[in-house]
């Protein structure tokens, strides 16, 4: 699946858990999903920590998983 058809959702990271993933709170509706960085992010090394605001792409064919595309200042 592209990253163009992914539903966009803002959300707070709430744990950091091991393997590169996070634990992601969606704004939307306090859901809580796990989500894993995207790999320009990776490329860039953008750090992510416990509290920041992050854009995740989440697939409509498995809302419970999402990719980090950007995280904001």
């Amino acid at each position: 699946m592209a990253k163009d058809d992914l539903a966009q959702v803002d959300g707070k990271v709430i744990d950091a858990l091991a393997g590169g993933l996070y634990k992601v709170q969606l704004d939307s509706n306090n859901f809580v999903i796990s989500a894993k960085l995207c790999g320009k992010m990776r490329r860039f090394n953008i750090r992510v920590v416990v509290g920041d605001r992050v854009s995740v792409g989440v697939s409509p064919y498995d809302p419970t998983h999402g990719l980090i595309m950007f995280r904001h200042k």
